[in-house]
């Protein structure tokens, strides 16, 4: 079993919450999966951001970059 935990809710929160029991949810089970999607969607932008980082370290990516940013841009200057 798990532990417990009270949370005052703002209106907004009590909205959203109600609208995913609406669904069918328990509020529990509605809490438990909103804490778990946020947590999800922090390891992917902290994943995103680490790979960001890679490629910006990345000397002959980032070469490649310019180059392609030069390539676009004479194109355009030719359009």
């Amino acid at each position: 079993m798990g532990i417990a935990v009270s949370v005052r809710l703002d209106d907004e929160a009590q909205r959203a919450l109600s609208m995913l029991e609406m669904s069918g949810l328990s509020r529990s089970e509605a809490i438990r999966e909103a804490i778990l999607s946020s947590a999800a969607a922090l390891r992917r932008k902290q994943a995103l951001h680490e790979e960001m980082a890679a490629l910006e370290a990345d000397e002959s990516d980032r070469r490649e970059m310019l180059e392609v940013a030069a390539l676009m841009e004479s194109l355009r200057a030719e359009g």
